[in-house]
């Protein structure tokens, strides 16, 4: 019998494909144009409901012109982080959202002080202004 949730590391390399191609600034059409696909296949790959092979993910990462790897980063250790798969399941959530994926492509544009600004401002926001201190 199938799982019906997508594993966090499918999660987590969908959201990646997605930003990366975000800040790309190429359409879902565009980018399974190129690899063959249709735009609905790839939303599934970016969604993470369906896993992308090694070989698709190889033929994402020369259009998108970025490392393999970096479909990666950020990816929690299960093995000593309990609560990763929850964090990547929220993230991929947020950067699913068009107001995620919209900050996610805007906010590296901002000088690093601002980037700071915006990021106590949201912590404040969210109830979390111990955490803004830190920042």
């Amino acid at each position: 019998m199938s799982n019906p949730t997508p594993h966090p590391v499918d999660l987590h390399v969908g959201s990646r494909i997605r930003l990366r191609r975000k800040m790309a600034g190429v359409s879902q059409s565009q980018l399974g144009e190129a690899l063959g696909l249709t735009f609905q296949q790839l939303q599934k790959y970016e969604r993470g409901s369906n896993r992308i092979s090694a070989s698709k993910l190889h033929a994402v990462a020369v259009y998108l012109q970025t490392p393999i790897a970096w479909f990666f980063e950020g990816l929690a250790d299960p093995a000593t982080d309990d609560e990763a798969g929850q964090r990547l399941a929220d993230m991929h959530g947020f950067l699913s959202s068009p107001e995620g994926a919209e900050l996610a492509v805007a906010l590296p544009r901002l000088p690093p002080r601002q980037r700071r600004q915006v990021l106590a401002l949201v912590k404040s926001l969210a109830g979390l202004d111990d955490l803004a201190q830190s920042a």
